[in-house]
């Protein structure tokens, strides 16, 4: 039950929010114990409060529980991976494969998330010269689970080296539904404040990355 009453954030909101941003990271090592059905009720609960274009609220949200439509999910996942790797020169390469870019093996929960392109909820509103907010709007509720799965203990990992089409067709899902992001949901086996690519040497932070521009 959300309180009517206007908020009031004060500092320690504030810092524990900062520390949540910070702690927020991609997990791809999780540990083996099953996700409480309340944490995860609790965190999908919050991903409906996200905006959308129009009120359109185009995110579905399909949980993977058959252990042959995972096996497939995973096979594409190979598929990809490989096939990047060969993109890399030779020292990029061995960098690459010696990253751990999923925990789809071990992770209890997983989570397809897909925007229906098709829906007419919004009536088009704020989507007829940027179509492309719909699935924005999905990204936003992607996040909004994110955060709120953290602040209950839980670990997410987004795996994006999938086949978007193949995905859809392992699943069954209607074919309005473009494929936005699948996610590896559990309890993380370790903790660290640094993105796992910086930590490995793949990618440094940019602190000129966020910069305000102005024209």
């Amino acid at each position: 039950m959300i309180d009517a009453r206007p908020p009031r954030f004060d500092d320690d909101f504030r810092q524990a929010l900062g520390t949540l941003f910070a702690w927020r990271r991609d997990v791809r090592r999780f540990r083996p114990e099953p996700v409480a059905e309340a944490l995860l009720h609790e965190s999908l609960t919050a991903a409906h409060l996200s905006p959308s274009v129009g009120n359109s609220q185009p995110w579905r949200f399909v949980r993977v529980a058959d252990p042959e439509r995972r096996a497939g999910v995973i096979a594409s996942f190979e598929r990809c991976d490989a096939e990047a790797a060969q993109g890399y020169g030779d020292a990029r390469r061995a960098r690459y494969r010696a990253l751990k870019l999923a925990g789809l093996r071990e992770a209890p929960v997983h989570l397809a998330v897909f925007c229906d392109d098709a829906t007419e909820a919004g009536h088009g509103l704020g989507r007829a010269t940027m179509p492309e907010m719909l699935r924005y709007s999905v990204v936003g509720a992607v996040q909004v689970f994110w955060l709120a799965a953290r602040a209950r203990g839980l670990g997410i990992g987004w795996v994006s080296i999938l086949e978007p089409a193949r995905v859809g067709a392992l699943l069954d899902v209607p074919e309005g539904w473009h494929l936005v992001a699948y996610l590896c949901v559990g309890h993380p086996a370790e903790e660290h404040s640094d993105p796992e690519l910086v930590r490995h040497g793949w990618q440094a932070r940019d602190a000129e990355a966020c910069r305000l521009f102005e024209r």
